[in-house]
């Protein structure tokens, strides 16, 4: 089957599936059905075999299989894949989503500016209305103030005619339509800086949100309600994993039912735990900017007006760069505000993900289960390990790192997300964090932690055979690749949210290094102006020099005798260098031709010369 062919087939399986699924009621997208499809063939209990072609009765399989899964609500898997699928969809890193947010803006003014810069305006009120149309583009992209409200459509206007007077409407006209775009954009960032610098001298400012006020109350209340749903979320996992740890002491098969539906749960907490570190990382990130931001904005605006001092008239070529950078940094706060909003949505998104296990784990279930056990969180957990580490020596084919021999031990990229690959391989699946303190072990350049010194020994005597465990177990749980990042072994499911991250799995430890440091002769630039001259009368002298150079004149004549002596050139086209091949490759050696002549020496001009000729070349057959 080709290519194609087999795209045509999975889709086809794709729309049935989401087709069953609208009859009985449940509403899918095709994501959905997709991860779906690649869970149930690589579950090996289903026992499909990727290397042969589906039958009719292997694609019915699937598509019952699929759609059972589908409208399974008693199962936290699927809430699990659903979350995946959403952040995936949803989530990008802070430089690329506002690359596509100023992308976005400019297709949406795209009409107006092009309205702009076609303009054909000739008659008075045509270039009046082109003059409107400007002042409308320098709010739209400025995002000050509606361009429908009349005080802000005044302020806009007289600060624009203060850089752009009507008057010069000709010679925009003239300009070129890549000219005019930049303009434009130029005398944007212009007024946009005037009317703020007009704000904070309380002189304007209609329209204008105190966006570094609105951003210093919403990013903490963001934070503390990430916070709140991450204390929640970490509580239940860490009850749910105190139970689980009971169950698997016990091996009762009893409870295999609520064991399956605890370890599901235990899944879908981490992973919403993984997502909201990463928001709270990205909100860091914002108040960190904001704060940079503010700063750098009060120092602009000091140093704006210390330039103007009062002044009734200042060069534009003082001012208008702070215009520029005042702008550029307003410009800074309405993006954060725009990443602040899409995070916190993001936040309330996630929420109806974790509806499943709460309602089938009520909290006085849970207190049944837990029976006075004393639940432990992931720092309790570590704590209790702290001074245990591997013996080194015990292991002679293996390495080990430490904090103390290794330089960016907190930098090393940990495989399955930080957990204990013993506890997921022969706990069934338990979660439990590493402890990278104990031991980080180095195994075909990845690196693994563990929850304890015997869980260490027992994974490193065998780690091959738990790698594939693992491997097995995620197969079943297909949750399992994205939450523990097993995206080497199943190549073909990666989330975008991880696409970029090849320098960071590609970290190594620096466990030695060797470090130098360099003094510069001349740290500071040289700026000798070889051409200066002190002397006035140097000055004249080169002056006058040039002067006299620009009246001469280069005057040459022929002749009917010398007309013949001019250069020629001419072009020929070199033979082209040929060459042939045979099957058998030979060779030929002629012998050197030598011949001595003796009787030279000690001849007499009296007496004649006896020379005497011998050919000392050798024969053919003796070379």
């Amino acid at each position: 089957m080709s290519h194609s062919q087999t795209e045509s087939v999975i889709k086809n399986i794709i729309r049935e599936i989401a087709q069953e699924c609208a009859v009985k009621g449940q509403s899918v997208s095709e994501t959905l059905v997709a991860f779906m499809v690649k869970a149930v063939v690589l579950d090996p209990e289903n026992e499909f075999n990727v290397d042969r072609t589906l039958t009719k009765n292997d694609v019915q399989n699937l598509i019952k299989l699929c759609v059972d899964r589908l409208l399974d609500t008693r199962n936290p898997s699927l809430d699990t894949i659903k979350m995946q699928i959403y952040f995936d969809m949803n989530y990008t890193n802070r430089g690329d989503f506002l690359v596509e947010h100023h992308h976005i803006l400019e297709s949406r003014l795209a009409p107006v500016s092009r309205e702009i810069t076609d303009s054909r305006a000739r008659t008075r009120e045509e270039l009046e209305s082109l003059y409107r149309k400007i002042v409308s583009y320098v709010l739209l992209r400025s995002g000050l103030g509606a361009p429908t409200d009349i005080k802000v459509v005044r302020e806009a206007t007289a600060a624009l005619q203060s850089v752009f007077p009507q008057s010069e409407l000709g010679n925009f006209l003239s300009l070129g339509k890549k000219d005019k775009e930049s303009q434009l954009k130029e005398l944007t960032m212009i007024v946009t800086g005037i009317r703020l610098f007009n704000k904070d001298n309380g002189k304007g400012g209609e329209g204008i949100d105190d966006l570094p006020s609105i951003l210093n109350e919403a990013i903490p209340a963001t934070t503390n309600h990430i916070d709140a749903d991450l204390q929640a979320s970490q509580e239940l996992a860490y009850q749910y994993t105190t139970i689980l740890e009971k169950l698997e002491e016990k091996q009762d098969q009893s409870s295999q039912d609520t064991k399956f539906l605890l370890t599901k749960a235990l899944f879908n907490l981490r992973q919403h735990e993984v997502f909201l570190h990463i928001i709270l990382a990205d909100l860091i990130t914002c108040a960190q900017q904001v704060e940079l931001m503010e700063k750098q904005l009060g120092e602009q605006m000091q140093q704006l007006k210390t330039t103007v001092q009062s002044k009734i008239a200042v060069p534009t070529v003082q001012v208008y760069p702070h215009f520029i950078s005042l702008s550029n940094l307003w410009n800074g706060f309405q993006d954060e505000i725009v990443l602040l909003s899409v995070l916190s949505n993001m936040v309330t998104n996630l929420q109806p993900f974790l509806g499943s296990h709460r309602q089938f784990l009520p909290p006085n279930f849970l207190e049944s289960l837990l029976g006075g056990l004393r639940v432990k969180s992931d720092e309790d957990r570590i704590n209790e390990t702290l001074g245990t580490r591997v013996n080194v020596s015990d292991f002679k084919t293996q390495e080990w790192f430490f904090p103390e021999n290794t330089a960016n031990f907190d930098q090393l990229t940990i495989q399955y997300h930080g957990f204990c690959g013993y506890a997921v391989a022969a706990k069934d699946g338990l979660l439990l964090p590493g402890n990278p303190d104990i031991g980080i072990l180095k195994h075909k350049d990845k690196y693994y932690c563990f929850s304890s010194k015997e869980s260490a020994y027992n994974f490193a005597k065998n780690p091959d055979k738990y790698i594939r465990l693992i491997g097995e177990k995620a197969k079943k749980n297909a949750e399992l690749i994205q939450l523990l990042e097993l995206y080497q072994q199943f190549a073909s499911i990666i989330p975008f949210s991880q696409a970029h991250i090849g320098e960071r799995i590609l970290m190594k430890p620096i466990t030695k290094c060797d470090s130098s440091t360099q003094t510069d002769t001349h740290f500071m630039e040289s700026n000798i102006v070889k051409s200066y001259e002190w002397n006035e009368w140097e000055l004249r002298r080169k002056a006058q020099k040039l002067a006299n150079l620009r009246r001469k004149i280069t005057h040459s004549m022929q002749t009917n005798n010398s007309h013949m002596r001019r250069d020629n050139f001419t072009q020929v086209y070199l033979p082209k260098q040929t060459g042939t091949q045979t099957k058998r490759e030979n060779s030929s050696n002629v012998p050197k031709p030598q011949v001595y002549l003796a009787g030279l020496r000690g001849c007499q001009t009296s007496t004649a010369t006896k020379m005497v000729k011998v050919d000392l070349t050798r024969a053919v057959d003796e070379t």
